[in-house]
């Protein structure tokens, strides 16, 4: 027998020069179609919109702060099944008057849609057209917490017992509810398609100011303003497990609008881009209408220590606050401060007792300075 020969040779035979032609092509085709080495980026290449990085390089930052706001967020986390709702349902069947049930059940219908309109914002307008991934990765969160917002109220519906294809319905049936909703839903439309261009100088333009709506009117003035009727019946003692959820979720919020007026001031500097004041003062003539036809109906009877009226003006102050924030003009001069209490609700400090519930300790978020 030949010394050389190995018994692995026995099943395994000599490639034909057919086999090794066929390999040297297969080889071939892999390197033709492996795609070329690509160049480092640098950071500066990034922008908020139209970026030449990339979108899957999170670091080095060229916006720092908004991966701040990313770990600021997580810090601040909760869920609606660690606040007792069980003296809510005593106080909305027992203590409640027709028009404070009316006034309860009717913010949290606009509420419950409010923040679904928000998630899809953020998540199919938003998000996919920024182009630095620290802003999409904060989007992130927020598209979760959003979601969360709406579990709370849904949460705050079932615990009390109401209808709730009736609650959910009221933003369509009611049209004061459905005007604020409908407003909202035509700047999304505006901006939700994937290819709506943001090279157009016209598309650009539109898409910053359907992110000022979001980000400034929307949850900087509508949500601010918003849970303020909840909060007026807790400072008389009622419904305090609805409010203190509505205190977190605005928490959140205070951090939604924080970053949007920091992209949206970031992006108007970056592409030398001015809001047109006349689009300015529709979106802020059409919001604030909106806003005093919803007041007038969820407050159609005032409830002690809240009224329309004050709702409207507290409405205008923060949009004066707002507008400075972002350094466009104030669209309401002379605007008062008719609550000076709103704002203590978003600097939450959580004191437990430890054999009353579960220690809740939500650590930032909300000690923002606004001015």
């Amino acid at each position: 027998m030949n010394a050389a020969f190995r018994f692995d040779d026995w099943d395994t035979p000599a490639p034909t020069p057919v086999a090794v032609n066929a390999e040297k092509q297969a080889k071939i085709e892999v390197d033709r179609n492996r795609p070329a080495m690509l160049a480092p980026i640098n950071a500066a290449d990034k922008r908020i919109v139209n970026g030449k990085g990339d979108i899957n390089q999170l670091a080095p930052f060229k916006y720092p702060w908004a991966w701040e706001f990313f770990l600021k967020a997580n810090r601040n986390h909760w869920t609606p099944l660690e606040i007792g709702m069980a003296q809510d349902v005593h106080d909305y069947h027992h203590k409640l008057s027709p028009a404070e049930r009316h006034v309860f059940e009717n913010v949290l219908a606009y509420l419950t849609t409010s923040d679904i309109l928000a998630m899809r914002n953020i998540g199919l307008a938003v998000m996919e057209k920024m182009s630095a991934p620290e802003l999409q990765i904060y989007q992130a969160r927020q598209v979760y917490e959003e979601a969360l917002h709406t579990w709370t109220y849904q949460h705050c519906i079932e615990s009390i017992g109401l209808d709730q294809q009736e609650i959910y319905n009221r933003y369509r049936v009611v049209p004061q509810i459905h005007g604020k909703i409908a407003l909202a839903n035509r700047q999304l439309e505006k901006v939700l398609r994937s290819d709506f261009d943001l090279t157009d100088r016209a598309n650009l333009h539109e898409f910053a100011l359907s992110y000022f709506f979001f980000a400034v009117i929307f949850e900087g003035c509508w949500f601010y303003n918003g849970f303020t009727p909840i909060f007026a019946l807790q400072r008389r003692g009622l419904m305090k497990g609805t409010a203190e959820q509505l205190q977190y979720i605005m928490r959140d919020e205070v951090l939604h609008c924080a970053f949007g007026i920091r992209v949206v001031r970031e992006l108007l500097k970056e592409e030398n881009l001015e809001l047109d004041p006349q689009a300015l003062r529709t979106l802020w003539d059409e919001a604030e209408a909106a806003e005093r036809a919803y007041a007038g109906y969820i407050l159609r009877e005032p409830i002690l220590g809240y009224n329309a009226e004050l709702h409207v003006q507290q409405f205008r102050f923060i949009a004066n606050r707002r507008a400075r924030q972002v350094g466009v003009e104030e669209p309401f001069p002379g605007a008062e401060n008719v609550l000076p209490w709103l704002d203590e609700q978003a600097n939450l400090r959580k004191e437990k007792n430890f054999f009353e519930t579960r220690v809740t300790e939500y650590q930032t978020g909300g000690a923002l300075a606004w001015e």
